[in-house]
């Protein structure tokens, strides 16, 4: 091992508080470095002695006691390092708590400090000999390259849209310069969405309703700009509900949008937040993300939590993420964001939520190739959101702590406030650090949740559940499709007979609306109206009966 990358760690004086350093040391393994520990409390002669004897690269030092006792020893150990001449050809690190820290920057002997709110990716890049600097090449421009520089740490995105344009462009700048997301998703009001090329449809009693008024490109670009500080975060927004691809290119061209997150059944008037019908919305929705996969823009569908958020059962769920995924890949997605929304619906136990999860990630995953990989995006479900903020703050750390379990590639952290109000930017950075910490707690080592019987029992279950469903509507569209989980018809013929259904869908031409679910057990099943369990093959049987009118079996078993 070249003395280079040798570290020598102590800790000062009389100071016995060896827990950061030790992390220190341990992340410098994890990089490539030898490190050797000196101990607690130790005096500036013995350090001095040990730099002789071990001729290390690199000097790390802490002390977590009074600044004032801090000064003394630390200017001690400059003195006698400088008199020995033992400062050349090596570095000197010191890590403490912030007003100690504060002096260790005064004296001008450490090439690097550290204090207590010394961001996690600051340290790695240190140790990876990369440049920390308040400059934008230091920070990757892509989602790849972002989550690239923090592996084995999720990225972090956050919403964060205020009804005021100007409080959300001093809102973004403040978000940026606290560096504590990789991602400000920007939370833009319903006109923005619906009627952004269409004036004389926009509402000026809503303005604001949802999210910020951005009303021109321009604004677009005023927020990017605020943004090019402090971790220079990237940036994206919402696809919106009408004019997909004319948005896209503003997107892309004003702030470098970073995946797009596009439904398939979904933002259309089902749910009342576009005008298409449904089938419309599909094919509207398929195009745009061909338009994004054709510029390899990494794309999110967003469209199974949309289920659950109006209360489908699990086996829906797992079966629109493989379809959600599948019809991505063949439109020609290279990367695909997989969000996967836990706390919902209502109800659902962290044991069942986790296999639900598990279940949906197995099959999505499958579908992998050299063209086609998953990238995991975890976020909690917004109605599991108490309006207490104290109990707000606790359901956002347990969740997190919840989703590390399936190792996030990118952690959605939804604001402790949002059951009660819309986060604002003091909020969304309280939300982050709790999860930061939360994240950074799984990442040193945590108990494998996976592993629990129950919970892969009925991971297992439900990804049988899922591929019945996927398998009826690809017999629905048999002799009419040469793909039917890729035909709009087919799609819209599925949501209009029931096979994709939910209890808070209202009955209409597009729609059915007679899903009835029940959470049993932590689980969310489909239930008949005595409220026992419907197995998928039960329900899908009940739905082809009623359409062709005679008993012939709509599913079948499936082999994959």
């Amino acid at each position: 091992m070249p003395r280079e990358r040798l570290i020598l760690g102590a800790c000062l004086g009389e100071c016995v508080h060896v827990a950061g350093i030790l992390s220190f040391l341990e992340l410098a393994k994890e990089h490539g470095y030898q490190t050797e520990f000196l101990g607690a409390a130790v005096p500036v002669e013995r350090i001095v002695e040990a730099i002789k004897e071990r001729d290390p690269g690199m000097v790390a030092i802490s002390y977590r006691l009074s600044p004032e006792t801090g000064e003394v020893w630390l200017r001690r150990l400059a003195q006698a390092v400088e008199s020995e001449r033992l400062r050349e050809g090596r570095r000197f690190v010191f890590g403490g708590t912030d007003p100690v820290a504060a002096v260790a920057e005064r004296l001008g002997f450490f090439d690097r400090v550290f204090g207590g709110r010394t961001k996690l990716e600051e340290v790695i890049a240190f140790l990876r000999g990369e440049e920390v600097e308040e400059r934008k090449e230091y920070y990757a421009s892509t989602l790849l390259g972002r989550i690239a520089q923090k592996y084995p740490y999720p990225i972090i995105r956050h919403h964060f849209g205020l009804p005021s344009f100007e409080e959300t462009l001093e809102g973004v700048r403040k978000i940026a310069e606290a560096k504590v997301l990789d991602i400000i998703s920007l939370a833009t009001d319903q006109d923005a969405q619906e009627n952004f090329f269409h004036p004389e449809r926009q509402d000026p009693s809503r303005k604001g309703a949802g999210g910020v008024p951005i009303r021109s490109p321009e604004q677009f670009r005023m927020l990017y700009e605020a943004s090019r500080c402090g971790n220079y975060p990237l940036m994206r927004t919402y696809a919106g509900t009408d004019d997909l691809i004319e948005l896209a290119k503003i997107y892309l061209e004003t702030i470098n949008n970073c995946f797009a997150a596009i439904p398939i059944f979904w933002f259309n008037r089902i749910d009342r937040r576009g005008p298409m019908e449904l089938r419309e919305s599909i094919e509207a929705h398929m195009e745009a993300i061909r338009w994004h996969a054709e510029r390899e823009v990494p794309v999110e569908v967003n469209d199974p939590h949309h289920w659950t958020l109006r209360g489908a059962h699990d086996a829906l769920y797992v079966a629109d993420s493989f379809l959600s995924a599948y019809i991505a890949k063949k439109l020609g997605v290279k990367d695909y964001v997989m969000q996967l929304m836990f706390n919902t619906p209502p109800g659902v136990s962290f044991k069942m939520d986790l296999a639900k999860m598990l279940a949906a990630v197995e099959l999505v995953e499958s579908l992998q190739d050299e063209n086609f990989t998953v990238h995991r995006e975890t976020r909690a479900g917004l109605m599991s959101f108490p309006p207490d903020l104290d109990m707000a703050k606790g359901q956002l750390a347990s969740s997190v702590m919840l989703q590390m379990a399936l190792k996030p590639e990118i952690v959605h952290v939804v604001g402790y406030c949002e059951s009660d109000h819309a986060a604002t930017p003091e909020e969304v950075i309280e939300s982050c650090r709790i999860a930061q910490q939360v994240i950074e707690n799984a990442i040193k080592g945590m108990p494998d949740m996976t592993a629990d019987p129950e919970v892969q029992e009925r991971k297992e279950e439900l990804k049988k559940e899922a591929m019945v469903l996927i398998d009826a509507i690809r017999r629905l569209g048999e002799g009419r499709a040469e793909d039917p989980l890729l035909d709009p018809d087919t799609l819209a013929e599925a949501v209009r007979i029931g096979l994709l259904d939910a209890p808070q869908i209202l009955p209409s031409k597009d729609t059915r609306g007679e899903l009835r679910t029940k959470i049993i057990g932590g689980a969310c099943y489909a239930v008949d109206e005595n409220g026992k369990i419907l197995t998928e093959k039960e329900r899908v049987d009940r739905i082809w009966r009623r359409v062709k009118g005679n008993t012939t079996s709509f599913s079948r078993s499936t082999r994959r």
